[in-house]
This record gives C-alpha cells, structure tokens and sequence, in this order.
C-alpha cells in the first residue's frame, strides 16, 4: 500500500454516548490519520489530491470503513482446545483441559505453529489490537511476540506467572519466574516494535503466592509496563481466595495490597464485584475485560455491564479463548448484549446494553480498556490508523441485499448497514484489515 492514501465514503465513529456515521474522506499517511473532511471538498480538489501523489480509495454505497476490534482478553496457548470441556466448572476445567495443554509450550516447535495461527485467526475476524496470555514458558512466549511482530498486530503479550503447586506441576519457583519475567520483558523491548508490548501476567491469586505479587509489581513500575490477570470470575474462586487472605475483605484488596491495583491495570471477568470493589476501580483508574461467553459457557454468572459503565469503569471486550468457544470479537459483543438483556430480564434495575453501545466496547471502549485511546479507537486527526474496511454484499457475505428500507435520510441509512453488520456479519464482511496502515487482510 502506498504510504499516502485517500478513503472516502462512510466512517463509523463509536462512542458510549453517541455513535456518529459520517460521510467523509480520510487521509492516511505513514499509519496515521493526517486529515478529515468533508466529501464535497475532496471531489472539489480531487485533481489536486492525485498530483500530490496520493492513492484514492472511493468506498461503494455497500461498504464503510469502522475502528479496528479490540480483545481485551484471551489465552493465545489455549486455541487448540476451544470447543472442548465447556461442560466443566471453572477450577475443574483448569485442572483437566488447560494447565495440560499450557505445558506443552516447551516446545518451541509448537508454540510456534500455534501461535501462528492464533494471531491470523484474531486478525481475519478484525482485531487490530489483543492482549494475550501466554503461558510459564519464557521462549515459547516469545514465539507469541514473534508472530504478532511478523503478522504486524498491536498486541499486549504476558509471560504467566504462577508459583503455587498444582495437581498438573505446572508452575515455577519464585526465583525463577522473576527472572524469566524481567528477561522477557527485556527480550520484547528488544525487538524495538511499536506494535508489540510485554504485560505483566500473574495468572490469579489462587495460582500467585502475595511474595511473587508484589515483586511482579515492582517489575511492572520499573518497566512502565500494563498488568492483567483475573477477578472474581466465579463465586467458588472467590471463596478460595478470600480463605486463603483472611486479612483482606475482598479479591480487589488482595490485589491491591500487592500493589498490583493501578491506572495500568486490566482485569478479567469482575462478574461478582461489590460495591465497594467496583469504588476501588473507578478510584485506582484500572479496567475490566467483559468476557460474555466464558462467563456463560463455565457457568461463572452475568456482568453486569451496564452497572460498571453507570459507575464509569473503563470495560472492554475479551473473547477469553478457550473458556470462550469464539474467537471473534463480533460474538462477543453479541453476546455482551445477551448478557445485558437477560440481567433486565431477571429484574435488574439497570437497562440493557444496544448494539451501539456494544461497538463501542468492541472498538473505542477497549482502547481505553488498555490505556491506549490515545493512539487508537477513532479514526480522528493524529491517531494511527487501525481500521475494518466492513462490505455487507461481500462474496459469500452472510447479508442477503434487499432493496427495502425503513430509513429516512441518509444518515439512517448508514446506519441500518452498521446495524446488519453488527447482528449478521462475520469475518467474510471483514474484506480489509489495517494496522498503523498496513494492510494486513485483503479479501476484495
């Protein structure tokens, strides 16, 4: 692609108030964003624009250009076991399908062919930016840094820690898991790529001793580095917890006191927060990673959401392979929106998440989930250019055309082709794919 380009047609800009639809040019130079106007003024001044040398992309009626998916949350190691042992109670599960399979990624062989796969797999369904867990192995991680480095996806990736004994001995010394953290967070900022950051991952608290925690904290600060781990996820991992910290009210207590509780910290699921818990993030500035479908399928409970957001929680979205049996953030935002309306179902005072809101915590929302928003989530001036090029006709496309419609104006009408995208479409819809503008999925 040439480093100078021109899209014009349809821009979809989310937000948690007020999605915008506009109809715009957009100019790209070098990965960001440089210019954004009206369409009238670009068809007036076109002849000028391609003298300049720029390449113009003009977007049919059918077609409109979105922010990139963000994941918040999933477990590269575990795509080979997506599908499988959903039946299971979350501990149960762990035991018997996952640390198993996270301790064959000694094998560098293996993790490379996995991760492989797992970044082109996120990347073809939309996701321009994933935070990913790896496992205890320091150079099989590693072979996750490489893929997301040669595939060019944004990706925030952890080496897990875990120090506590298990039935599957899948955990470390204390000495040795804080040496290979800081020698992976040495190797990633080696590889000197504005994409690809190491994030510091103690699995939960039920696999982190509070010594181990707190260094890893130490580890973070010292490397200005993001933390992401679990939270009350499920009611008996909550019980665990607080046995084993009589002297904290709470999960976020035991975090806090490890100093692990910060405006540089995502957690996964929070289904079960209370109230002064949910104080406690607002207050500490750190974020939750709503995970609708592991929540569901491992019997964990409901989010509610749309409580968090009420509070002003910073939530994105996570697909959370393989307790999620998706790997697309346009299910999870479905299923987000499933979550939300059975809470309102089952009394909950408060409303249901739409499906505008639901694309904003799939795009924007999760940028500010991983304290990026600066950078990414809405294709504004000065930000890098991380986009969907969305086609609802696109070959084989999931969305029948047809020539009805209950829209007056034309912004109505834009909207109605977000709305089908979000309900209907799937990765077929997904026909181009940009980081910092690179072109990283073609399908036209």
């Amino acid at each position: 692609m040439s480093n100078k380009i021109i899209f014009v047609g349809d821009i979809i800009l989310p937000n948690l108030s007020n999605l915008k639809c506009i109809s715009a040019y957009l100019i790209v130079e070098n990965g960001l964003i440089t210019e954004r106007g009206a369409k009238d003024y670009f068809y007036k001044y076109q002849d000028n624009f391609i003298k300049r040398g720029y390449q113009i992309k003009i977007l049919e009626p059918h077609q409109f250009l979105m922010p990139g998916f963000v994941d918040c949350h999933t477990h590269a190691p575990q795509f080979p076991n997506i599908g499988l042992g959903l039946d299971r109670p979350l501990l149960e599960w762990l035991d018997k399908y996952t640390f198993p399979l996270e301790s064959q990624y000694s094998d560098e062989e293996f993790a490379a062919n996995v991760y492989s796969k797992v970044v082109k797999r996120l990347i073809n369904n939309g996701t321009t930016t994933a935070c990913y867990f790896g496992t205890l192995h320091l150079e099989g991680t590693l072979e996750l840094v490489k893929s997301a480095i040669k595939q060019n996806q944004r990706a925030f990736i952890g080496k897990v820690s875990m120090n506590i004994e298990n039935d599957a001995g899948y955990y470390n010394d204390t000495e040795k898991e804080l040496r290979e953290v800081k020698t992976f967070v040495e190797k990633v900022f080696e590889y000197n790529n504005d994409l690809v950051n190491p994030v510091i991952t103690p699995r939960f608290a039920i696999s982190c001793d509070n010594d181990l925690m707190k260094k890893l904290s130490v580890i973070a600060k010292q490397n200005s580095c993001l933390i992401q781990s679990h939270i009350s996820e499920n009611k008996k991992e909550i019980e665990y917890v607080l046995s084993t910290n009589p002297e904290c009210t709470s999960y976020s207590e035991v975090y806090g006191r490890c100093g692990l509780f910060d405006n540089k910290c995502i957690m996964a699921h929070g289904v079960h927060l209370s109230e002064e818990e949910i104080d406690m993030f607002v207050r500490k500035g750190a974020s939750i990673a709503h995970c609708p479908a592991s929540n569901t399928r491992l019997k964990s409970g409901l989010c509610p959401v749309r409580k968090l957001l009420n509070c002003e929680v910073k939530v994105g979205l996570g697909t959370d392979v393989s307790g999620g049996d998706n790997a697309s953030i346009l299910d999870a935002l479905r299923r987000a929106m499933d979550v939300s309306e059975h809470l309102n179902l089952l009394g909950g005072k408060e409303s249901a998440l739409n499906w505008k809101e639901a694309l904003y915590l799939a795009t924007l929302g999760g940028a500010r989930a991983l304290f990026i928003d600066d950078k990414i989530g809405r294709l504004e001036v000065n930000q890098e250019f991380d986009a969907l090029l969305i086609d609802l006709y696109s070959k084989n496309s999931p969305i029948d055309k047809y020539t009805y419609s209950v829209a007056h104006g034309e912004e109505e009408e834009i909207l109605e082709r977000v709305e089908r995208f979000v309900y209907l479409g799937d990765d077929r819809n997904i026909v181009q794919v940009y980081v910092k503008g690179k072109k990283v999925k073609d399908i036209l």
